[in-house]
């Protein structure tokens, strides 16, 4: 008995260490920041800690322009006027859309009864406003999830709200597949039988077919934990990477299907340079490769790959990077940590001792 207890806690204790404490190779070590040792993320042009941006993946100035005004004046003018100048069909519209929504719901959890009134009065006074009604219905997508528990009465009836709202955004806006985009969240936590769920992805997929975002919000719905299957999950994003059109970023949907399926304790030596995650990763760095400079998607992407390569032990390609996301921290895996910018800055903090580890300075720092 006393064995198992021994095996018991030493799978609870890879599974709170495992995702940092790596094999060291070169003297690797983590300090505590400012210590003399510890990188300074300054010199590195790296943003601090509580500067982070968790709101985001990536810049949008003229979102960050529009949120200050917004939420400053309480004025959703600013908003639809955003929105409906963002190309519909754009995965600019739906990062817009969760962020608006987002913020909504940021400032309704910090004062209640009263944040977020300017969606409120947006939807009261622009009943036929498109942008409107998506956002509303992605802020109640968010507030199920944010507040409700999986299975209750409350959660489907949030939820069932949030379907009825994403059916008025498409009428609002035919040809937009934000609202379906939307509603495969819903289709998630209501469980929706395969077909239903095939019945909504066809109706994506008529409007954009390379929609990067629609594409992980499928693969959430295919995964283990939901309502598919490891070999589901892999079926969708290979088949959908197979036919990505040059230069898209789908071809690294199986980077995320990987993630989505990562064991939580790992007891398997040699895990991350297996097979199986090293095809993934280098997909994905071909799509990064491959995308355009000014792909909205590709701060995703690029997030993603700091934690597999870190975790692979690729310094320098991780802190390269790094060089191009740092500043915003509002994309997995960061995100599905209660401290977005905590968990960031250690994974950036291991990245940058590895590569000096190694022969790295800022002076040799990639750009």
């Amino acid at each position: 008995m006393e064995i198992l207890w021994f095996l018991l806690a030493l799978c609870m204790l890879a599974a709170v260490a495992g995702p940092i404490m790596l094999r060291r190779r070169g003297g690797i070590r983590q300090v505590a920041p400012g210590s003399p040792d510890a990188a300074d993320p300054d010199t590195y042009g790296f943003v601090r800690q509580e500067e982070l941006d968790v709101r985001m993946p990536g810049p949008d100035q003229d979102l960050i322009d529009v949120l200050a005004v917004v939420q400053g004046t309480q004025e959703w003018r600013a908003a639809s006027q955003l929105l409906a100048g963002t190309p519909k069909e754009s995965e600019t519209r739906w990062q817009r859309v969760q962020a608006f929504a987002g913020a909504a719901s940021l400032e309704l959890a910090q004062r209640p009864g009263e944040g977020g009134a300017w969606l409120r009065r947006w939807r009261a006074e622009a009943p036929k406003d498109a942008g409107a009604a998506a956002v509303h219905a992605e802020f109640l997508v968010q507030q199920a999830w944010r507040t409700g528990t999986v299975g209750t009465d409350d959660f489907r009836i949030i939820l069932e709200e949030a379907r009825t709202v994403c059916g008025e955004a498409a009428l609002l806006a035919p040809g937009d597949p934000v609202p379906y985009v939307v509603e495969l969240a819903v289709a998630r936590g209501l469980g929706y039988s395969h077909e239903q769920f095939d019945q909504l992805w066809v109706k994506i997929i008529d409007r954009a077919p390379a929609h990067m975002g629609a594409h992980i919000a499928a693969l959430h719905f295919w995964c283990e934990k939901w309502h598919g299957s490891r070999e589901e999950a892999d079926r969708f994003a290979t088949a959908a990477a197979a036919r990505a059109p040059q230069g898209s970023l789908l071809a690294a949907l199986p980077l995320f299907a990987v993630y989505e399926h990562l064991p939580e304790v790992n007891l398997v030596q040699g895990f991350y340079e297996g097979l199986v995650v090293t095809r993934a990763v280098e997909g994905a760095m071909f799509a990064v490769h491959a995308a355009r400079a000014d792909d909205p998607v590709l701060a995703h992407v690029r997030h993603l790959l700091v934690l597999f390569l870190v975790r692979m032990e690729r310094w320098s390609e991780a802190v390269h990077q790094l060089v191009h996301i740092d500043g915003h921290v509002g994309a997995l895996p960061w995100t599905q940590n209660s401290d977005p910018a905590a968990e960031y800055t250690v994974y950036r903090a291991l990245a940058v001792a590895g590569y000096e580890a190694n022969g790295g300075s800022p002076a040799t720092l990639p750009r």
